[in-house]
C-alpha cells in the first residue's frame, strides 16, 4: 500500500471479540485502526471490522447494549467497507441455534450446530481450507481452489442465497466459510490467526477503500 492513502478503519470494540490480535492484523496489512466503542466512535471511517468470539446471545446482548445493531445495518445496507471475522459472520444472519439467537438479519440463512458423531471434534478448531468459488474476486495472492485458515466454532452455515458464498469448507460436510456481497464480507475463519494468507485477505479487504 505504498504511496497510497493509509485507509482508516473502525474495530468493534462493542465488549467482546478479539481485538488485538485483529488490529495488529491490521495494521500490518497497512490499515490505520481505532477502537470504536460506540458508534458514533465509527462514523468517519472508512471500512468497519466486527470481530467475535464466544457465544451468539452475549454478542447479540453487547450489540443490542452499545446500538451497533442498528449501525451495522444501515452501513452495511449502504454498501460500505465491512468485515465480519468468526461471530461477525454468525451474526449477520437470521437466525442461530445457538440458544435460538436472532441475528441482525442482513442476510437469509440459520446458523446451525455441527452434528455429533462420525469421530469429528467439535468445535471445529485448527487448519482447514477454504475454496473460493469462481469469480468471487478478492482473491489476489490466494489459491481459489483451497487455501488454510484457522477456523475455532461449533456452529456454521449452511444454507444461504448462493450469490452470496465466497468460499466454502469441509468439514461434517459443506458449509460456507466465507460470504460476500458487493464491499461487504465476512468470514467463518481467522485470518488475524492464519499467518500470511490470513494477512494476504486483510490486504485484499483493504483494497475495497479505494474501489
Amino acid at each position: 500500500m505504498s504511496g497510497a492513502r493509509v485507509p482508516s478503519v473502525a474495530l468493534l470494540d462493542y465488549g467482546g471479540g478479539n481485538l488485538r490480535s485483529v488490529r495488529r492484523a491490521l495494521e500490518a496489512a497497512g490499515a490505520s485502526v481505532r477502537l470504536a466503542a460506540a458508534p458514533r466512535e465509527a462514523e468517519g471511517a472508512d471500512a468497519v471490522v466486527f470481530p467475535g468470539q464466544g457465544a451468539i446471545g452475549d454478542c447479540m446482548d453487547c450489540l443490542g447494549r452499545t446500538d451497533f445493531s442498528t449501525f451495522l445495518r444501515e452501513w452495511i445496507a449502504a454498501d460500505r467497507p465491512f468485515l465480519g471475522v468468526c461471530l461477525g459472520l454468525q451474526a449477520l444472519f437470521e437466525r442461530s441455534e445457538e440458544g435460538g439467537r436472532a441475528g441482525l438479519g442482513v442476510f437469509p440463512g440459520r446458523i446451525t450446530r455441527f452434528p455429533s458423531g462420525g469421530g469429528l471434534r467439535i468445535p471445529h478448531m485448527g487448519w482447514n481450507e477454504a475454496r473460493f468459488v469462481p469469480g468471487a474476486g478478492l482473491t489476489e495472492g490466494l489459491r481459489t481452489e483451497g487455501e488454510p485458515f484457522y477456523f475455532v466454532h461449533s456452529y456454521r452455515l449452511v444454507e444461504t442465497d448462493p450469490a452470496l458464498v465466497w468460499c466454502v469448507t469441509d468439514y461434517a460436510g459443506e458449509f460456507v466459510s466465507g460470504v460476500r456481497r458487493g464491499r461487504v464480507l465476512a468470514t467463518q475463519f481467522h485470518p488475524e490467526k492464519s499467518q500470511a494468507k490470513g494477512l494476504q485477505l486483510y490486504r485484499n479487504f483493504l483494497t475495497l477503500v479505494r474501489d
